[in-house]
């Protein structure tokens, strides 16, 4: 057996039966579990999910917030039994792996991405469904055409060039 596989095996046994859904991108509050002595409490850290690295147990994500002006960022193991769940407050469109450029910005506004509605599939699962939406009207196009019910094609006009122009001199 190759050691790869010895290790898949041991780490199965660390992942989370709940995985979270969530992206780059999206806003989250991660509830994390706290031990203060004899008693454990839930803390919340709300904030922009701006990166996600790493797979299987040691898979990262990293979440970043302002407080009183200063920027805070906090990494969290994905499997960890520290957090006690994530909550996804917001969508939002990105075009980036890693939102690092985010630290750069300053104020409300500067720090905003384009929202994207919370029921809406992953972006890479929207230009699938496009592209297969051709492909399959192409195919039905050519079904008709092979049974002789295809619809009758529009026929191009004809442009009529302009006239080249006379100069004079």
């Amino acid at each position: 057996m190759s050691m790869n596989r010895i290790m898949e095996k041991v780490e199965a046994k660390s992942l989370r039966a709940d995985r979270f859904e969530f992206e780059i991108g999206d806003s989250v509050e991660v509830q994390v579990r706290i031990l203060e002595g004899d008693k454990e409490r839930i803390q919340p850290f709300a904030g922009l999910v701006i990166a996600r690295s790493g797979s299987g147990t040691r898979e990262m994500f990293t979440v970043r917030r302002i407080v009183e002006g200063e920027g805070v960022e906090r990494s969290f193991p994905l499997n960890s039994p520290k957090i006690a769940g994530l909550v996804v407050t917001r969508k939002a469109k990105v075009r980036r792996a890693k939102l690092y450029f985010l630290r750069d910005r300053v104020g409300k506004r500067a720090f905003r991405l384009k929202e994207r509605p919370m029921n809406a599939p992953p972006a890479d699962a929207e230009k699938k469904k496009s592209r297969k939406g051709k492909r399959a009207k192409a195919e039905l196009a050519a079904a008709a055409e092979a049974s002789g019910k295809a619809p009758a094609k529009k026929e191009k006009k004809e442009r009529k060039k302009p006239a080249a122009k006379k100069t004079t001199k």
